[in-house]
């Protein structure tokens, strides 16, 4: 017996975020900052109030100022400006992965994985920037709740 199946909801090709929560970059950030979380905790103790604090610190940022760019996407300048400190903050970690990786903290292959994952959560911010105007395109008195 052959069942048909129900028509899927088509999803539009470019689908608008109704939240910040819904961006890709916020996702990822927020995966990867965890994985940094529990990287850190295999460090020496030594370094908790050192490296382990900084890496930590670093790779939330970027999923918090995604968040604040969000809420200020009424104004290009300051979407944009958010933005480019998450981006700060995304390389910042990868500069803190070269740290953990010259003190042996992490593998090489660690090292890689983690870095290109910055890397990638560096570039869809990067994206976002680039594409400013499709974020911001409504006036300024715009509420965003609403859309």
């Amino acid at each position: 017996m052959h069942t048909k199946l129900k028509p899927q909801a088509v999803r539009p090709a470019n689908p608008v975020a109704r939240t910040f929560r819904e961006l890709i970059a916020y996702q990822r950030a927020r995966q990867a900052s965890n994985g940094i979380f529990k990287l850190t905790e295999t460090f020496p103790q030594a370094e908790r109030f050192a490296l382990t604090d900084q890496m930590r610190r670093s790779s939330r940022a970027p999923k918090s100022m995604i968040a604040s760019a969000w809420a200020r996407r009424r104004y290009k300048a300051a979407f944009i400006s958010k933005l480019d400190e998450a981006l700060e903050e995304a390389v910042e970690t990868q500069s803190w992965l070269d740290d953990a990786l010259d003190r042996n903290y992490i593998t090489a292959a660690q090292y890689r994985e983690l870095d290109a994952e910055w890397e990638s959560i560096g570039a869809l911010i990067q994206g976002m920037i680039n594409r400013a105007d499709s974020f911001c395109r409504y006036a300024p008195d715009t509420d965003h709740r609403t859309l």
